[in-house]
């Protein structure tokens, strides 16, 4: 690897593992920004769900790229989309209900944003799409895999786990495994290599 170290902005258990997995050597430090704080005024300001994603992506990588100038950091983020709503990390067993039914029979969008910042400058970005067909879904159904799967329900924004239970959910599924757990790592890793920042 070149002389500048790597960092994954992100205290997501799940990008870190990806890239574990892909043998990379990086530092995960989490960006200290408020997401909600960013998102709510592009939201009322019309910003489309990749738009959403990418503008958390920069915020987060150039945040920690402020702090370690020197390296080169990762920012990601991703947004779901059903038409016109965006829809956000449920906060109830409850909410996490009607993501499922409303998502029920229909195809979604993942929108995976990521972007590379050095020295406080955005170098790289890049936005990547699943779309995932949820098969039609009884209300009898809904609740008996949330009590299967409890407060994990919670942790993401369509209230599944694809690697986990979730997968009964689908029954279509159209883009990448990373995209859909939240870094479209393939385009990251080519990046990395163009940059010479990992062996090509």
């Amino acid at each position: 690897m070149a002389a500048s170290s790597l960092i994954l902005a992100s205290s997501s258990p799940f990008r870190r593992q990806l890239m574990e997995n892909a043998g990379l050597a990086f530092e995960a430090i989490a960006a200290r920004i408020d997401e909600r704080a960013i998102e709510a005024p592009l939201e009322r300001s019309g910003a489309t769900p990749d738009e959403v994603a990418l503008h958390l992506a920069r915020a987060k990588a150039l945040e920690v790229s402020g702090r370690h100038p020197a390296a080169l950091v990762i920012g990601s983020d991703q947004t779901m989309s059903l038409g016109d709503r965006v829809y956000h990390k449920p906060p109830t067993l409850e909410a996490a209900g009607e993501h499922l039914r409303s998502l029920s029979g229909k195809t979604h969008r993942l929108n995976s944003a990521v972007a590379f910042a050095r020295a406080g400058t955005v170098v790289w970005e890049h936005v990547a799409h699943a779309d995932m067909t949820v098969r039609p879904l009884s209300d009898g159904f809904i609740e008996r895999h949330l009590a299967r799967v409890g407060d994990r329900a919670l942790l993401s924004v369509g209230a599944y786990q694809l690697e986990g239970e979730g997968i009964q959910l689908f029954e279509k599924i159209d883009g990448d495994y990373f995209t859909i757990i939240g870094l479209p790592l393939l385009a990251v890793l080519g990046e990395l290599r163009r940059l010479g920042e990992i062996d090509g």
